[in-house]
């Protein structure tokens, strides 16, 4: 439903910034709030500088069954009444704005830094050593209550992160995650640009989501500048977009069941997701699909007997998996570790604004392709998967039912692969400009949000991972389960640290 006080417009549509409403912060906090009790989620939540030390809270709210997004604005000091008192889902978004511009919002349950860097004006000296996770910890008291840390580094070769688990025996009483080990500054490398090195930086941000993060830059940039996407590119990006969720949901599939230590589907899915990687490397080089989405279009083009090879492997890959899916959801020792295991609830999904794949898996329909469709998503619906255990099997199964029908997208874009050409030629970017680029990459919702300034260039770039809104959701994941269940558990997200730290 509309909100008021807020200008209604659509995904990868870009609008005069003067039409962004400026309200006052009373009035600002109680339509986010309004809007998140009617059933919009906040997208984005972000503090950006206007010039003359001024800075402007903005919010960016998406109503899945509208298919409309919404935003207004308020101008801060150095404090405002918090919005997360009132509005789980703004939480992490506070704490963030706080970190970064020295923004106290008052009554905050729980300000602390989510990423241990310097702010970007006031505040610290930008010369004093921050170190990640270096903070006081949420504290359980009682009678045979212990603590457990787990990270940063970790037995795995993967990235760091910080877990604190407060438990009594084996259960868990509360997990507190604290990252920010891999913050690099990539919002603000954007700012100033768009330059030759700027999509590197956003094909890096989160490097098993290349193409998702690369395509919503990509459409921000296009709206800005008038810039249309021929057909045949549209059906290459959406292939590419398809292929990375294919790798990594059988990745995750093979993981989870090595997490329970099922060998044959572990093993089975470990090489069947080098097999989609490798399509994507037959189409441009890279198996990350590096280079493949650019400005106007796609970097590289297919022939036919691309076409012809992605059919065929395509169809293997899914004959593949489904023996090695399949494997896990006969095998009674591995439904009882996946069953009942992380339950979180639908209800505590809305209040967290959790996206993607954990969402789906506790019953709320929300998908990009679906509510906010854009490129060759408006002609050719995905729908969405969903299941309603919200439990490790549940997000489990969702991803086995996303696999089947990214594999019927793809095979049904092959076979009507339009001709043409594959990028359309530069335009300049229009100046003084708002947009909200939103795609489902393959752990949920991607958010890319910019402004541009009188010179037409990038103001600010705002970047929302979709595990900036899930950690939350892990975290709450974990409680009163047993500590032994964390590995699985964390699996069943597969959250990016990079990809929140950016």
């Amino acid at each position: 439903m509309p909100v008021s006080n807020a200008i209604s417009f659509y995904n990868g549509q870009a609008i005069d910034t003067k039409q962004v409403p400026v309200l006052d912060v009373g009035t600002f906090r109680s339509s986010v709030i309004d809007a998140a009790a009617s059933g919009m989620r906040i997208a984005a939540l972000f503090a950006a500088p206007l010039g003359n030390s001024r800075l402007r809270l903005f919010a960016v709210l998406a109503d899945d069954s509208a298919g409309t997004l919404g935003v207004l604005s308020a101008d801060v000091g150095e404090r405002y009444p918090s919005v997360a008192v009132d509005c789980t889902q703004a939480h992490w978004f506070e704490r963030e704005i706080a970190e970064q511009w020295s923004i106290v919002p008052e009554g905050h349950p729980w300000l602390k830094p989510v990423r241990f860097h310097p702010p970007y004006r006031g505040g610290r000296r930008q010369d004093e050593p921050i170190t990640p996770s270096v903070m006081d910890f949420f504290k359980v008291a009682g009678e045979q209550v212990h603590e457990v840390a787990v990270g940063p580094v970790h037995a795995g070769i993967i990235e760091p992160g910080h877990f604190r688990f407060q438990c009594h025996g084996e259960q868990v009483l509360n997990l507190e995650i604290s990252l920010g080990y891999q913050h690099r500054g990539v919002e603000r490398a954007s700012v100033g640009g768009p330059n030759k090195r700027t999509v590197h930086y956003v094909q890096t941000l989160a490097g098993d989501t290349t193409v998702g993060h690369t395509t919503a830059y990509c459409q921000l940039i296009e709206s800005f500048s008038g810039r249309n996407v021929t057909p045949r590119a549209q059906v290459l990006r959406a292939i590419a977009l398809e292929l990375e969720r294919l790798a990594n949901h059988t990745g995750d599939l093979g993981a989870l069941a090595g997490d329970v230590g099922y060998l044959p589907t572990s093993s089975f899915c470990g090489r069947i997701r080098g097999d989609f990687l490798n399509m994507t490397a037959l189409i441009c080089g890279n198996r990350f699909g590096r280079g493949l989405i650019v400005p106007g279009g796609v970097g590289f083009d297919v022939t036919d007997r691309h076409c012809e090879s992605l059919a065929e492997r395509i169809a293997q890959g899914l004959k593949d998996v489904t023996v090695a899916a399949n494997l896990l959801w006969s095998t009674p020792s591995v439904l009882s570790r996946f069953e009942d295991t992380g339950r979180v609830p639908i209800q505590t999904c809305r209040e967290l604004g959790l996206v993607g794949v954990p969402a789906r898996a506790s019953g709320v329909e929300m998908d990009c392709r679906f509510n906010f469709p854009t490129g060759m998503y408006r002609f050719a619906q995905v729908p969405v998967s969903t299941w309603n255990t919200g439990d490790v099997f549940g997000r489990a199964y969702v991803r086995w039912l996303e696999i089947q029908r990214s594999v019927a997208f793809i095979r049904d874009q092959l076979a009507s692969m339009p001709d043409g050409p594959i990028t359309t030629q530069a335009k300049p970017l229009s100046p003084n400009r708002f947009s909200v680029s939103l795609v489902e990459g393959w752990r949920g919702e991607i958010c890319h949000v910019a402004l541009t300034g009188p010179d037409g260039g990038l103001m600010h770039h705002k970047i929302v991972d979709p595990s900036f809104h899930n950690w939350m959701g892990l975290a709450m994941a974990l409680r009163d389960q047993q500590i032994s269940d964390f590995p699985l558990c964390n699996k069943s997200f597969n959250l990016s640290y990079c990809g929140h730290d950016l």
